[in-house]
């Protein structure tokens, strides 16, 4: 009973458990984990999508997979990406790493975005030179249960928009 209550004592005490006190729970992944049907503009076409988010890991991790439903003249997925979304329990910090079907290379850098939340949206920022990056913001609706997905280009400090669509579930 003594070696139970000081075991028990000592765990409480841990950083781990002094840390994740600090750094409130993840309130976006579980809101993002479900299937939705993606509608809006991307590079001035309209299109739809259907998206998919679930945990991976012990629910550490959340994986999308994005595929249109536009084809290619060979039947396949015009656009199709899969993307890991992780939290570092350390810091709060949000990151994601983008693989897609427009070009594939070995995990360059450009295709990690890190993210901030405010409130209920979480805004991530890819870098690809010093002064070209691309900005992805997911907002969340809670009165319509739907995100707003903004995808941004980034010249010297100019946005110009990328995308603008709607997540909606199905």
């Amino acid at each position: 009973m003594l070696n139970a209550l000081m075991f028990a004592v000592a765990l409480l005490c841990s950083p781990a458990a002094v840390l994740a006190q600090e750094i409130p729970p993840d309130s976006l992944f579980p809101r993002l984990v479900g299937h939705w049907v993606l509608r809006g503009t991307i590079a001035h076409q309209q299109t739809v999508h259907d998206v998919d988010f679930e945990w991976l890991l012990g629910r550490e991790y959340v994986q999308m997979h994005e595929v249109s439903r536009e084809r290619t003249p060979s039947g396949s997925p015009a656009y199709e990406a899969v993307v890991l979304f992780g939290r570092d329990p350390k810091t709060g910090e949000y990151a994601c790493v983008w693989m897609d079907n427009t070009a594939a290379a070995a995990f360059p850098p450009e295709g990690t975005g890190r993210g901030t939340v405010t409130g209920d949206s979480i805004s991530f920022l890819f870098q690809y030179t010093a002064t070209t990056s691309f900005h992805t913001t997911f907002l969340y609706d809670a009165s319509k249960e739907s995100w707003q997905w903004h995808m941004d280009n980034d010249s010297s400090g100019v946005r110009r928009p990328f995308a603008r669509v709607t997540l909606t579930r199905r």
